[in-house]
């Protein structure tokens, strides 16, 4: 049984506005501003929705958690404000870019007939141990998981408008917080807890959702139903 549903994804920027209406192109969503200078890309459901938060910190090392897009052509993706980071190679199918505020991403092109709707393919997540983090996140959402050599999948997430939550293996440790994470709601926070998350911050102030971390300190945000 799922602990919990996804709800929707949350990007950290320095210039919302700008990584805002980026995003919206490269994504094919709308791109909705508050007068905070921050705001939101709606698609065709809720949670098709992506926040994009100011920070004051810039990037500093590479994305432990990523965007993974289709799009037909990287020149229409440098024409935006991108920059390729790796070509496909060594068998590679995708590539490697960067977006206007440095923040890797992978692209995936396909002819304009063959493009999905939906342009948001996956998001990827860099763990010490994917098969670990990807088992636990199918038992929070009550979805499958695959493994493969080097990276798991978890797969068929009860209403998530995402086709793949792929865990990638890399050596290195979480060192700062993620600048993408994804949102929840659960009936109550505790049998997060009592599966191995961590409350970071509880409700306070204007916040009425639960800041948590998984098993490797992923962050993510609990809105309990009411």
């Amino acid at each position: 049984m799922a602990i919990a549903v996804f709800k929707d994804l949350c990007l950290d920027a320095t210039d919302p506005s700008a990584a805002g209406q980026f995003w919206a192109k490269v994504l094919n969503l709308t791109w909705e501003p508050d007068d905070a200078g921050e705001g939101r890309l709606v698609g065709p459901t809720p949670r098709h929705t992506i926040w994009v938060n100011k920070v004051p910190e810039p990037k500093t090392v590479k994305h432990r958690v990523h965007f993974d897009i289709y799009a037909t052509s990287l020149a229409d993706l440098i024409a935006l404000g991108s920059s390729i980071l790796l070509p496909k190679a060594n068998g590679r199918t995708w590539t490697v870019m960067k977006d206007p505020e440095d923040g890797e991403y992978c692209a995936f092109l396909r002819t304009e007939a063959a493009l999905p709707g939906d342009r948001l393919h996956g998001i990827t997540v860099d763990s010490e141990d994917p098969a670990a983090q990807a088992s636990w996140w199918a038992e929070v959402f009550g979805a499958k998981v695959v493994h493969h050599n080097g990276w798991s999948d978890v797969a068929d997430v009860p209403g998530m408008p995402i086709g793949t939550m792929a865990f990638n293996k890399v050596p290195e440790p979480k060192t700062v917080k993620n600048r993408v994470h994804w949102d929840v709601t659960v009936s109550e926070v505790q049998p997060l807890v009592d599966a191995g998350a961590r409350v970071l911050r509880p409700p306070g102030d204007d916040r009425r959702w639960h800041v948590l971390a998984d098993p490797e300190g992923n962050e993510f945000c609990a809105f309990v139903n009411e």
